[in-house]
């Protein structure tokens, strides 16, 4: 069964820092886009960061500089290291997945089960 698992949320300090892990295991032939959508409760999802398979990033306006996210294409995992963190990037943090899966040269987009993100003032 191919699935998402994510790691590294938790409670920190405002300016404190976080590193979250999603690796990708099952059946997999390879992995284009990985990232992270967050979402507070009431309030739409945003995308957060994303990078491709050629290693290209994108960033959400309110992390950037503060954001790093990184893949292991040998692990079939991306790390997204968090620094500075602020009281507003409190969120459940979903990572995601464009897998293209045995037998398949199409990708479908697959979710982590999420890790919660709590940053204190």
């Amino acid at each position: 069964q191919v699935q998402l698992v994510e790691s590294g949320g938790g409670l920190v300090q405002a300016g404190g820092s976080l590193r979250l892990s999603c690796a990708a295991s099952g059946s997999i032939r390879s992995i284009n886009a990985m990232g992270w959508y967050r979402q507070v409760p009431g309030k739409q999802g945003e995308l957060v960061a994303g990078i491709t398979s050629g290693g290209i990033t994108n960033f959400a306006d309110s992390v950037k500089g503060r954001f790093t996210i990184s893949r292991d294409n040998a692990k079939n995992t991306v790390y997204m290291q968090m620094n500075s963190l602020k009281p507003e990037d409190t969120a459940v943090y979903y990572c995601y997945g464009d897998l293209i899966t045995t037998y398949y040269t199409s990708s479908s987009r697959f979710w982590g089960q999420g890790t919660q993100v709590t940053v204190s003032s």
